[in-house]
Protein backbone atom coordinates (compact mmCIF):
# COMPACT_ATOMS: atom_id res chain seq x y z
CA UNK A 1 0.00 0.00 0.00
CA UNK A 2 1.01 3.68 -0.17
CA UNK A 3 3.05 5.35 2.30
CA UNK A 4 -0.02 7.18 3.24
CA UNK A 5 -3.11 7.54 1.38
CA UNK A 6 -3.65 10.66 -0.77
CA UNK A 7 -7.60 10.50 0.91
CA UNK A 8 -10.47 8.59 1.37
CA UNK A 9 -11.18 7.89 -1.98
CA UNK A 10 -8.12 7.17 -3.52
CA UNK A 11 -7.56 5.04 -0.49
CA UNK A 12 -10.97 3.11 -0.38
CA UNK A 13 -10.00 2.79 -4.84
CA UNK A 14 -6.94 0.97 -3.74
CA UNK A 15 -8.37 -1.29 -1.39
CA UNK A 16 -9.87 -3.06 -4.89
CA UNK A 17 -7.07 -4.44 -5.60
CA UNK A 18 -7.10 -7.09 -3.80
CA UNK A 19 -10.31 -8.36 -5.60
CA UNK A 20 -9.82 -10.63 -8.66
CA UNK A 21 -10.36 -8.20 -11.62
CA UNK A 22 -10.81 -9.65 -15.47
CA UNK A 23 -12.06 -12.64 -15.23
CA UNK A 24 -14.98 -14.19 -17.24
CA UNK A 25 -17.54 -15.48 -14.50
CA UNK A 26 -17.40 -19.25 -14.93
CA UNK A 27 -21.21 -19.56 -13.97
CA UNK A 28 -24.68 -17.60 -13.98
CA UNK A 29 -24.96 -15.37 -10.69
CA UNK A 30 -27.54 -17.29 -8.32
CA UNK A 31 -29.55 -15.90 -5.43
CA UNK A 32 -28.85 -18.42 -2.66
CA UNK A 33 -30.55 -17.85 0.65
CA UNK A 34 -28.67 -20.42 2.92
CA UNK A 35 -25.74 -18.68 4.59
CA UNK A 36 -22.85 -19.92 3.07
CA UNK A 37 -20.01 -22.14 5.69
CA UNK A 38 -16.35 -20.89 6.18
CA UNK A 39 -14.20 -22.97 6.98
CA UNK A 40 -12.15 -22.55 10.08
CA UNK A 41 -8.99 -23.54 12.26
CA UNK A 42 -5.97 -25.35 10.87
CA UNK A 43 -5.74 -25.18 6.87
CA UNK A 44 -2.82 -26.48 4.54
CA UNK A 45 -3.30 -23.66 2.31
CA UNK A 46 -2.83 -24.81 -2.05
CA UNK A 47 0.55 -26.20 -3.46
CA UNK A 48 2.54 -23.40 -5.43
CA UNK A 49 3.42 -23.34 -9.00
CA UNK A 50 7.15 -23.96 -9.72
CA UNK A 51 9.01 -21.99 -12.63
CA UNK A 52 11.73 -23.44 -14.29
CA UNK A 53 14.67 -21.86 -16.73
CA UNK A 54 17.07 -23.52 -18.57
CA UNK A 55 19.85 -23.13 -16.16
CA UNK A 56 17.50 -25.22 -13.52
CA UNK A 57 16.64 -21.58 -11.55
CA UNK A 58 13.53 -21.98 -9.95
CA UNK A 59 10.67 -19.78 -8.99
CA UNK A 60 8.10 -21.12 -6.58
CA UNK A 61 4.61 -19.22 -6.90
CA UNK A 62 1.81 -19.00 -3.94
CA UNK A 63 -1.48 -18.37 -5.79
CA UNK A 64 -3.18 -15.89 -3.38
CA UNK A 65 -6.72 -14.84 -2.91
CA UNK A 66 -9.01 -12.46 -1.30
CA UNK A 67 -10.90 -12.59 0.97
CA UNK A 68 -10.22 -15.25 3.03
CA UNK A 69 -11.51 -16.91 6.10
CA UNK A 70 -11.33 -14.78 8.86
CA UNK A 71 -10.66 -17.23 11.61
CA UNK A 72 -8.47 -19.20 9.26
CA UNK A 73 -5.16 -20.84 10.44
CA UNK A 74 -2.48 -21.57 7.87
CA UNK A 75 -0.13 -24.09 8.01
CA UNK A 76 2.87 -22.94 6.23
CA UNK A 77 5.00 -25.59 6.27
CA UNK A 78 5.69 -26.30 2.58
CA UNK A 79 5.83 -22.65 1.85
CA UNK A 80 8.40 -21.65 5.08
CA UNK A 81 10.46 -24.48 3.53
CA UNK A 82 10.98 -22.87 0.05
CA UNK A 83 11.15 -19.18 1.51
CA UNK A 84 13.94 -21.17 4.13
CA UNK A 85 16.14 -21.94 0.98
CA UNK A 86 15.79 -18.97 -1.62
CA UNK A 87 17.66 -16.59 -2.14
CA UNK A 88 15.25 -13.67 -3.42
CA UNK A 89 11.42 -12.97 -2.45
CA UNK A 90 9.19 -11.09 -5.37
CA UNK A 91 6.25 -8.31 -3.38
CA UNK A 92 3.10 -9.10 -4.94
CA UNK A 93 2.42 -7.35 -8.52
CA UNK A 94 -0.18 -4.53 -8.72
CA UNK A 95 0.55 -0.75 -8.27
CA UNK A 96 0.10 1.79 -5.16
CA UNK A 97 0.31 5.16 -4.61
CA UNK A 98 3.15 6.80 -3.20
CA UNK A 99 2.14 9.85 -0.90
CA UNK A 100 5.24 11.11 0.72
CA UNK A 101 3.47 12.72 3.71
CA UNK A 102 4.45 12.65 7.70
CA UNK A 103 2.41 11.61 10.28
CA UNK A 104 1.37 15.23 11.18
CA UNK A 105 0.78 16.01 7.83
CA UNK A 106 -1.96 12.70 7.54
CA UNK A 107 -3.81 14.94 10.51
CA UNK A 108 -3.92 18.01 8.56
CA UNK A 109 -4.80 15.93 5.58
CA UNK A 110 -8.08 13.85 7.49
CA UNK A 111 -10.44 16.79 7.63
CA UNK A 112 -10.11 17.49 3.59
CA UNK A 113 -10.47 13.26 3.32
CA UNK A 114 -13.74 13.12 4.74
CA UNK A 115 -15.00 15.79 2.56
CA UNK A 116 -13.45 14.24 -0.48
CA UNK A 117 -15.48 11.04 0.59
CA UNK A 118 -18.33 13.04 -0.18
CA UNK A 119 -20.24 14.40 -3.49
CA UNK A 120 -18.74 17.42 -4.33
CA UNK A 121 -21.94 18.71 -5.14
CA UNK A 122 -23.26 17.50 -1.99
CA UNK A 123 -25.67 15.43 -3.29
CA UNK A 124 -26.63 12.54 -1.39
CA UNK A 125 -26.93 8.61 -2.88
CA UNK A 126 -31.20 9.14 -3.59
CA UNK A 127 -30.27 12.13 -6.09
CA UNK A 128 -27.33 10.41 -7.86
CA UNK A 129 -28.44 6.64 -8.18
CA UNK A 130 -31.11 5.79 -10.74
CA UNK A 131 -33.90 4.89 -9.30
CA UNK A 132 -33.84 1.09 -9.91
CA UNK A 133 -30.14 0.82 -8.49
CA UNK A 134 -31.06 2.86 -5.48
CA UNK A 135 -34.22 0.79 -4.87
CA UNK A 136 -31.31 -2.58 -5.04
CA UNK A 137 -28.98 -0.79 -2.82
CA UNK A 138 -31.68 0.57 -0.13
CA UNK A 139 -32.37 -3.29 1.65
CA UNK A 140 -28.69 -4.07 1.50
CA UNK A 141 -27.86 -0.82 2.55
CA UNK A 142 -30.08 -1.63 5.80
CA UNK A 143 -29.04 -5.02 6.13
CA UNK A 144 -25.20 -4.54 6.40
CA UNK A 145 -25.05 -1.05 7.14
CA UNK A 146 -28.41 -0.58 9.23
CA UNK A 147 -30.61 2.63 8.94
CA UNK A 148 -28.14 5.28 9.22
CA UNK A 149 -28.30 7.86 7.33
CA UNK A 150 -24.44 8.89 7.23
CA UNK A 151 -23.34 6.76 4.48
CA UNK A 152 -26.07 8.39 1.97
CA UNK A 153 -24.22 11.45 1.53
CA UNK A 154 -20.85 9.25 0.36
CA UNK A 155 -20.09 9.05 -3.05
CA UNK A 156 -21.21 5.62 -4.75
CA UNK A 157 -17.52 4.46 -4.59
CA UNK A 158 -17.17 4.76 -1.06
CA UNK A 159 -20.72 3.95 -0.16
CA UNK A 160 -19.94 0.61 -2.13
CA UNK A 161 -16.82 -0.08 -0.23
CA UNK A 162 -18.58 -0.22 2.94
CA UNK A 163 -20.91 -2.23 1.82
CA UNK A 164 -18.91 -4.82 0.56
CA UNK A 165 -16.87 -4.86 4.04
CA UNK A 166 -19.86 -5.63 5.87
CA UNK A 167 -21.19 -8.13 3.71
CA UNK A 168 -17.81 -9.87 3.80
CA UNK A 169 -18.34 -9.63 7.49
CA UNK A 170 -21.47 -11.18 7.78
CA UNK A 171 -20.58 -14.25 5.54
CA UNK A 172 -17.10 -14.87 7.70
CA UNK A 173 -14.34 -13.81 5.38
CA UNK A 174 -11.94 -11.03 5.93
CA UNK A 175 -9.80 -9.24 3.12
CA UNK A 176 -7.36 -8.94 5.79
CA UNK A 177 -6.11 -12.38 6.57
CA UNK A 178 -2.99 -13.16 8.67
CA UNK A 179 -1.73 -14.76 5.83
CA UNK A 180 0.46 -11.75 4.61
CA UNK A 181 1.92 -11.45 8.31
CA UNK A 182 3.08 -15.53 8.43
CA UNK A 183 5.06 -14.06 5.21
CA UNK A 184 6.91 -11.60 6.58
CA UNK A 185 7.69 -13.49 9.66
CA UNK A 186 9.23 -16.19 7.03
CA UNK A 187 10.48 -13.65 5.30
CA UNK A 188 12.46 -11.95 8.21
CA UNK A 189 13.98 -15.44 9.33
CA UNK A 190 15.27 -15.88 5.89
CA UNK A 191 17.13 -12.03 6.32
CA UNK A 192 15.15 -11.29 3.13
CA UNK A 193 13.34 -8.53 2.36
CA UNK A 194 10.92 -8.55 -1.18
CA UNK A 195 11.89 -6.81 -4.21
CA UNK A 196 9.39 -4.66 -4.95
CA UNK A 197 7.26 -5.13 -8.31
CA UNK A 198 4.22 -3.03 -7.72
CA UNK A 199 3.77 0.10 -10.19
CA UNK A 200 4.09 3.10 -8.07
CA UNK A 201 2.45 5.97 -9.07
CA UNK A 202 3.77 9.44 -7.55
CA UNK A 203 1.66 12.04 -5.87
CA UNK A 204 3.97 15.06 -4.95
CA UNK A 205 1.69 17.05 -3.54
CA UNK A 206 -1.58 15.19 -1.52
CA UNK A 207 -3.04 17.77 -0.54
CA UNK A 208 -3.74 19.04 -3.95
CA UNK A 209 -4.87 15.71 -5.17
CA UNK A 210 -7.50 15.63 -2.47
CA UNK A 211 -8.51 18.76 -3.42
CA UNK A 212 -8.89 17.98 -6.87
CA UNK A 213 -10.26 15.11 -5.79
CA UNK A 214 -13.39 16.83 -3.52
CA UNK A 215 -13.50 18.82 -6.97
CA UNK A 216 -14.12 15.91 -9.15
CA UNK A 217 -17.34 14.45 -10.53
CA UNK A 218 -16.46 10.51 -10.90
CA UNK A 219 -18.02 8.34 -13.13
CA UNK A 220 -18.53 5.57 -10.07
CA UNK A 221 -22.36 4.56 -10.88
CA UNK A 222 -20.83 1.65 -12.38
CA UNK A 223 -18.43 0.18 -9.34
CA UNK A 224 -21.81 0.80 -7.08
CA UNK A 225 -23.98 -1.29 -9.45
CA UNK A 226 -21.24 -3.67 -9.28
CA UNK A 227 -20.69 -3.80 -5.80
CA UNK A 228 -24.42 -4.63 -5.68
CA UNK A 229 -24.22 -7.71 -8.10
CA UNK A 230 -21.49 -9.39 -6.34
CA UNK A 231 -23.11 -8.77 -2.45
CA UNK A 232 -26.73 -10.47 -3.81
CA UNK A 233 -25.15 -13.01 -6.11
CA UNK A 234 -21.90 -13.96 -5.49
CA UNK A 235 -20.92 -13.94 -1.75
CA UNK A 236 -21.53 -18.07 -1.78
CA UNK A 237 -19.11 -18.06 -4.34
CA UNK A 238 -16.22 -15.73 -2.89
CA UNK A 239 -16.74 -18.17 0.44
CA UNK A 240 -16.65 -21.61 -1.94
CA UNK A 241 -12.86 -19.45 -3.37
CA UNK A 242 -12.30 -18.94 0.26
CA UNK A 243 -12.48 -22.31 1.05
CA UNK A 244 -11.05 -23.62 -1.82
CA UNK A 245 -7.90 -21.92 -1.17
CA UNK A 246 -7.86 -22.84 2.68
CA UNK A 247 -7.96 -26.41 2.11
CA UNK A 248 -5.56 -26.58 -0.87
CA UNK A 249 -8.23 -27.60 -3.25
CA UNK A 250 -6.19 -25.94 -6.44
CA UNK A 251 -8.40 -27.43 -9.22
CA UNK A 252 -11.06 -25.85 -7.73
CA UNK A 253 -9.70 -22.32 -7.42
CA UNK A 254 -8.65 -22.52 -10.97
CA UNK A 255 -12.39 -22.86 -11.97
CA UNK A 256 -13.82 -20.29 -9.84
CA UNK A 257 -13.10 -16.97 -11.84
CA UNK A 258 -15.07 -14.15 -10.88
CA UNK A 259 -16.32 -11.26 -12.48
CA UNK A 260 -16.14 -8.24 -9.61
CA UNK A 261 -16.40 -4.51 -9.52
CA UNK A 262 -12.71 -4.41 -9.14
CA UNK A 263 -12.45 -2.74 -13.06
CA UNK A 264 -14.90 -0.22 -12.79
CA UNK A 265 -14.07 1.32 -8.92
CA UNK A 266 -10.97 1.37 -9.93
CA UNK A 267 -11.64 3.22 -13.35
CA UNK A 268 -13.82 5.42 -11.53
CA UNK A 269 -10.59 6.97 -10.68
CA UNK A 270 -7.57 6.08 -12.75
CA UNK A 271 -10.25 7.62 -15.74
CA UNK A 272 -11.12 10.70 -14.20
CA UNK A 273 -9.13 13.57 -15.14
CA UNK A 274 -7.18 13.59 -11.80
CA UNK A 275 -6.75 9.96 -12.67
CA UNK A 276 -5.24 10.92 -16.05
CA UNK A 277 -2.76 13.62 -15.26
CA UNK A 278 -1.21 11.66 -12.73
CA UNK A 279 -0.15 8.62 -14.86
CA UNK A 280 -2.83 6.55 -13.97
CA UNK A 281 -3.09 4.78 -16.92
CA UNK A 282 -3.07 1.04 -18.60
CA UNK A 283 -2.61 0.64 -14.70
CA UNK A 284 -2.74 -3.40 -15.23
CA UNK A 285 -0.30 -3.51 -18.13
CA UNK A 286 2.44 -1.43 -16.69
CA UNK A 287 1.99 -3.60 -13.70
CA UNK A 288 2.29 -7.18 -15.37
CA UNK A 289 5.03 -5.88 -17.35
CA UNK A 290 7.30 -4.61 -14.04
CA UNK A 291 6.46 -8.36 -12.37
CA UNK A 292 7.33 -10.05 -15.25
CA UNK A 293 10.58 -8.10 -15.77
CA UNK A 294 11.32 -8.86 -11.73
CA UNK A 295 10.44 -12.24 -12.37
CA UNK A 296 12.64 -12.73 -15.04
CA UNK A 297 15.62 -11.20 -13.90
CA UNK A 298 14.93 -13.14 -10.42
CA UNK A 299 15.21 -16.49 -12.39
CA UNK A 300 18.39 -15.77 -14.02
CA UNK A 301 20.39 -14.28 -10.58
CA UNK A 302 18.61 -17.01 -8.04
CA UNK A 303 18.82 -20.50 -7.83
CA UNK A 304 15.23 -20.11 -5.74
CA UNK A 305 13.06 -17.69 -5.40
CA UNK A 306 9.79 -17.07 -3.93
CA UNK A 307 7.06 -15.42 -4.88
CA UNK A 308 3.34 -14.46 -4.45
CA UNK A 309 0.31 -13.99 -7.42
CA UNK A 310 -3.46 -13.70 -7.57
CA UNK A 311 -4.70 -17.10 -8.55
CA UNK A 312 -6.99 -15.17 -11.64
CA UNK A 313 -3.81 -13.55 -12.65
CA UNK A 314 -1.85 -16.24 -12.79
CA UNK A 315 -3.89 -18.82 -14.67
CA UNK A 316 -6.87 -16.59 -16.75
CA UNK A 317 -5.73 -17.06 -20.55
CA UNK A 318 -2.63 -14.82 -21.58
CA UNK A 319 -1.86 -14.58 -16.94
CA UNK A 320 1.24 -14.65 -15.19
CA UNK A 321 2.31 -18.32 -16.47
CA UNK A 322 1.23 -18.15 -19.84
CA UNK A 323 3.78 -15.54 -20.39
CA UNK A 324 6.30 -17.12 -18.57
CA UNK A 325 5.93 -20.15 -20.42
CA UNK A 326 5.84 -17.96 -24.06
CA UNK A 327 8.76 -16.49 -22.79
CA UNK A 328 10.77 -20.07 -22.90
CA UNK A 329 10.15 -20.91 -18.94
CA UNK A 330 8.75 -24.58 -17.96
CA UNK A 331 5.79 -24.32 -15.40
CA UNK A 332 4.85 -27.32 -13.23
CA UNK A 333 1.40 -26.79 -11.75
CA UNK A 334 0.89 -27.61 -8.16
Amino acid sequence: MAKAAAGVVLGMALAWVGIPSGSAQTRPPEVVDLAPVVVSGVQPGPGMWRVTGTDGHALWILGTVSPLPARLEWRADEVEAVIASADAVLGAPGWTLDADVGFFGRLTLMPSAMKAAHDPQGRRLQEILPADLYARWQPLKQRYLGRGGGVEKDRPLVAATRLYAAALEEVGLSPRSGVGEQLKKAYKRRGLTPVVTKLEIKVDDPRAALKEVRASTLEDVTCLQRTLDVVEHQLPLLVERANAWAVGDTAALQHLALKSQYDACIGAIASSAMGQRRGMTQLDARSTEKWLGAARDALARHAVTFATVPVHSLVEPGGYLDRLRQAGYSVQDP
